[in-house]
């Protein structure tokens, strides 16, 4: 549902090209590869390990060549400047920002929001409230062993407003999931466009 969600929104917005920050195994990259619309994607990890992952589940040793000329996979840290993050119309962190010290949060905004500064960028993060609806987590844990904090729809509304005054974007916010009466969706997506 999660990356369905996201590739509509991608499509919706669109965008000929993509960096999938924090692509993990390729789940997304995969689905907007088959997509005509995409004319190049960048799948971007701070893991080597994730990235070889990623290109045995995407087979990459297999990979049409008109496919594979779309996709470029590439080793980096989210929270530092990099010129290749810049020049995509869209940019997507699916599931990604929970896994960042809140110390490091800024410095992932500014890579992302003020030096890559794509037209398009689409976060989505899990919604703590939510996690009330799983019987075996206590009132305090996380979701994974990774997360270093996960915020409540309250929380997350309170950073898209400040990254939006802060940076020149607006943000359209919606759950994705079916939506528990009292804590809404499981997980909560935020779709960024740029002013002007």
């Amino acid at each position: 549902l999660r990356m369905d969600a996201v590739k509509n929104a991608v499509l919706a917005s669109g965008a000929e090209s993509v960096i999938d920050m924090g692509c993990g195994e390729g789940r997304l990259t995969s689905l907007l590869l088959s997509e005509q619309q995409i004319k190049r994607i960048t799948a971007c990890d701070v893991s080597v390990n994730v990235l070889e992952r990623a290109a045995q589940r995407l087979k990459l040793d297999r990979m049409n060549e008109f496919k594979k000329s779309k996709l470029t996979l590439m080793q980096a840290s989210l929270t530092y400047k990099d010129k290749l993050f810049e020049g995509f119309d869209c940019a997507c962190a699916v599931e990604v920002i929970e896994h960042i010290e809140p110390i490091r949060v800024p410095a992932f905004e500014r890579v992302i929001f003020e030096f890559a500064c794509p037209r398009t960028v689409i976060i989505t993060t899990p919604n703590r409230e939510y996690n009330a609806n799983y019987e075996h987590m206590q009132e305090n844990d996380l979701r994974h062993g990774d997360h270093r904090f996960e915020w409540t729809r309250g929380e997350f509304k309170e950073w898209t407003e400040h990254v939006c005054e802060k940076f020149g974007y607006t943000c359209k916010i919606s759950g994705i999931g079916e939506p528990d009466e009292k804590y809404g969706s499981s997980t909560q997506m935020g779709v960024f466009t740029k002013n002007g």
